[in-house]
């Protein structure tokens, strides 16, 4: 289990723990993750799992072009920072990692 901490649009800090291998988007839904809407269900398709990543403990993979183009034409405030939660698979290395709720 990994630690995953997300700040809620309302400021609220919650810490959830996630399975390895899951999305974070799934670990935020199943623990009730106030503005994680996940309309598209991880299909990369709708920004309403966006999110800012505030404390990285280590370096995220590389966006891929599908998440780029979804942030690009889909997000609002999309930041340097910005990635959609249906796209970063939970590690180990993710402990304590911190996401800033956007949503829509």
């Amino acid at each position: 289990m990994t630690k995953l901490v997300f700040i809620e649009p309302s400021g609220n800090r919650r810490e959830i723990t996630a399975t390895v291998g899951e999305s974070v988007m799934q670990a935020a839904t199943a623990n009730g993750v106030v503005g994680i809407d996940a309309e598209c269900g991880g299909s990369c398709m709708c920004a309403t799992c966006h999110c800012l990543v505030i404390e990285p403990p280590n370096p995220l993979p590389d966006m891929q072009s599908d998440e780029a183009d979804t942030l690009e034409f889909t997000a609002e405030d999309m930041k340097d920072n910005s990635r959609l939660t249906c796209q970063v698979t939970v590690t180990p290395e993710l402990e304590g990692i911190v996401f800033q709720v956007i949503g829509r």
